[in-house]
Parts: structure tokens; sequence; C-alpha cells
């Protein structure tokens, strides 16, 4: 009498530990988003961050775990973490600093550690050597470092990887067609008060501080205070420049406003005629996605990740370049065509960016492939 044989057990799922910083919004919503696609996809997450990123974020409404540990080096968070990570199949840090606390906290262990660049840390002096210590340190400690673009990916080389990789992850979700279309109907009303009637309307957005170029950008006003009719530049964002920006707003007579915070930049982009990225340094900006996505001509610094981002579909200076700045901007206000252009282009350009879809397969087959490595 023959038996039927027993099939063997199904495998356990992949258990991920992924790990949060004190990095931007940008990191974290792309772990909510990742964190989503590896659950549904039969993988298990934990988030490891702050203790106020679950009320922002919602991790475990997308069904992966949350333990609220400070993101910080003292023993006690260390500790918390190495606890965190005690059943982990793989460790995942997001940011430079998340990559040293997880090192730490593995320290010891045979559990791969994958760290994503998302960013680069900007310092000076003294610090520019630390900061090159620790990204030495954590690119070592590293089975795998995803960078969110070439630049970031050569500098874990440098910095001494074992393997580094291009891994862009996906930007902000397209607005579906409804929300567009009422944005763009809000657009004359929005403008009017934003005090834009009748004139060109530039914007920029980003939190007033030293690396966002905000002052580049009120000394490339000058260049157009004399056109007629003289644009308007809205800046939205808060920041510890504020009142220096605003000092200088009064005194220089510049045609800007400070808008401070806003909820509703998708409006302020369908009311601009040009929107401007001036800062430092950007792997993949949100705003210049948003502005090509919506058909909006960019003027943006050609530093980190943008020109890979956006190919020909925006205008490109020089960072610091004010006079390269107002100079682009002037010449696009007289030209339709061109923007007309550019609006097309930033189209075209967007559908060819990875989807969350594209993020997570590459992501989950990095983690497949560390996790056969291993056994």
């Amino acid at each position: 009498m023959s038996s039927t044989p027993t099939p063997p057990p199904a495998p356990s799922p992949l258990r991920t530990v992924q790990v949060l910083g004190r990095g931007s919004a940008g990191s974290a919503a792309h772990v909510h988003a990742l964190s989503a696609g590896l659950v549904a996809r039969g993988v298990r997450v934990t988030v490891c961050a702050a203790p106020d990123a679950e009320d922002t974020y919602g991790f475990t409404d997308v069904g992966a775990g949350f333990e609220r540990i400070p993101p910080r080096t003292d023993p006690g968070s260390i500790a918390a973490l190495r606890t965190a990570c005690a059943d982990a199949d793989l460790v995942h840090a997001h940011g430079l600093h998340a990559g040293l606390r997880a090192s730490l906290a593995l320290r010891g262990r045979r559990v791969p550690l994958v760290v994503t660049w998302h960013t680069k840390v900007h310092s000076e002096g003294a610090r520019a050597q630390v900061t090159r210590l620790l990204e030495r340190r954590v690119a070592r400690a590293s089975a795998v470092v995803l960078g969110s673009c070439a630049e970031l990916v050569r500098r874990a080389r440098e910095r001494g990887a074992r393997d580094a990789r291009l891994a862009p992850p996906a930007g902000p979700r397209p607005r579906g067609e409804e929300e567009y279309a009422r944005e763009l109907g809000r657009r004359e009303k929005r403008r009017a008060e934003l005090g834009a009637v009748g004139r060109p309307l530039l914007l920029a957005v980003g939190r007033l501080d030293a690396h966002q170029g905000h002052d580049v950008l009120l000394d490339a006003a000058h260049g157009w205070c004399g056109l007629d009719p003289q644009p308007l530049l809205v800046i939205a964002g808060e920041g510890p420049l504020r009142t220096a920006l605003q000092q200088r707003i009064d005194a220089e007579e510049l045609p800007v406003r400070l808008l401070g915070r806003r909820e509703d930049v998708p409006g302020l982009l369908a009311a601009a005629d040009l929107v401007l990225v001036a800062g430092r340094w950007e792997a993949r900006s949100v705003l210049a996605q948003e502005a090509l996505r919506g058909g909006v001509p960019l003027v943006a610094t050609d530093t980190g990740g943008t020109r890979e981002l956006v190919g020909r579909a925006a205008e490109l200076v020089p960072y610091g370049d004010a006079p390269a700045l107002a100079r682009t901007v002037v010449e696009l206000l007289d030209d339709p065509a061109r923007r007309a252009a550019l609006a097309d282009a930033g189209r075209a350009q967007a559908v060819g960016w990875p989807t969350e879809d594209d993020t997570v397969a590459q992501v989950l087959s990095v983690y497949d492939e560390l996790a056969q490595a291993q056994d």
C-alpha cells in the first residue's frame, strides 16, 4: 500500500529589520512604501525608528512591526536595536547614521547589513574628516550599499564598500487626473492669493537653511527685477534662515515672498510658471520630480543626481551661479515655445522613473541574493 509523500515544509518568510535614523521625510516615506511592498510579498518587516515615526507614517498600517528606538548611539539605544534585530535574517539601514547604529548593533553577528545612502552628509572642516571616517566604517561594514544616485555609489566604493549598486527610489506617487484637473481649475484663484495676477510666478520649495540655496535665489532675483511685468518668486518652507532672508528681501526690495510651511505644494506647482531648485546638492529632488510630472518647466542646479534624474527635460545651471540662474529664468520667460517643449519633455522623462513596484523588486532581489549566500 503506497502512501502519499509528505511535501517539504514551506520556507519560513524572510525576516527583515528596517532601521531609520534622523533623516528626511523622504527616506521615511521610502521605508513606508518599501515596507508595504515587502509585506505584500510575504516578507516579515520590523521598522525601528524614533518614537513619533509611527504616528507620522503608520508603518503598522501596512503590516510591518514597529519598535520605538531613539536614533542615538548611546549604549541603551544600541542594546535596544540589537534586541530588535535578534531574529532578523537581514537588516536594512537607511542613511549614514542609521547604518552606523545598525553596524554597532550587529557586531559579532553574521547577519547581512544593507545600507541605503539616500543623500550626502554636508560637513566642513574637522567635521568633514569625521564624516569621511563614518562613511568608511559604514561602507566596509555593509554587505551591500545602495546609492540613490551614481555619485553616492562612487562615493561608497571610494570609502571601501565591497558591493555598491545604484538603486534610485521611487519618487512621489503621480497625482490622479481628477486631482490634477482640480488643481488646474484653482490656478488663477491661487495666483491671485499669492499676488501674481498678470505677472510670472516662480516657485521654490525647501527648508530655509544654508544648503537649499535661497541666498542664491535672492541674488538671482535682482536679475529679473527690471522685467515688465515683474516676476514674483514665492518660497514655501520654514527654517532657521527665515529672519535673515526676510531682512534681505525687505532691505533690497526684492519681488520675493516667503510663504512659510505649506501643505498645498501640488496647488502651488499648478499655479507656477517656473520651478527653481537652487540647492547645493540633491540626489533625486522631490520638487524636481513633481515639477516634471506636472509639466512645469524646471531650472535646477547641476549637482548630485539631478542631471541623471531630469536628462534633457530641464535647464541646469552651476550651483551658486546667481547670474546664470537669473539669465536662464529671463530667457525662459521670454520663450513660450521653449517652456512648452520643457513641459512635454518633463512628462516624457517622468515615464521612465522607477515605480514603487520597481523599487521593491530591486531591493527584494538583493535580499534574496544575500539570504542564499548565507545558506
